[in-house]
């Protein structure tokens, strides 16, 4: 039994519930003990599901700034050939391409081999 309780010890525990509560008092005392523990599980596997879910979300790459409009003063982007370095999958958080590493949580990062 979990916590090392024998079947003796529960059998102790009733008696002592029974000599300080009453025999009216220890049915009602059970289910709302019984409920408090249902509803912690409950609370325990909702909050469980939304980290899943929220570890499970795909993590979205930064959008590029929208073109100027033909005709206006701001310059145009420029546009580089070179990779804009690698994205954490665990954190998030941009590294510089050669990075194995993530530098911020340490994470692996993918497509680097040994």
């Amino acid at each position: 039994m979990p916590f090392g309780i024998q079947p003796i010890h529960i059998v102790i525990i009733i008696v002592i519930g029974f000599l300080l509560f009453g025999a009216n008092k220890l049915p009602e005392m059970g289910r709302s003990l019984g409920k408090t523990i249902s509803e912690f599980r409950k609370g325990t596997k909702e909050a469980t599901e939304g980290f899943k879910e929220e570890i499970n979300k795909p993590i979205q790459a930064p959008v590029a700034p929208a073109a100027p409009v033909q005709g206006s003063a701001a310059p145009a982007p420029t546009v580089s050939s070179a990779p804009a370095g690698n994205f954490c999958i665990q954190c998030g958080a941009a590294n510089p391409v050669e990075a194995r590493f993530c530098a911020s949580c340490g994470t692996k990062l993918p497509g680097k081999s040994s």
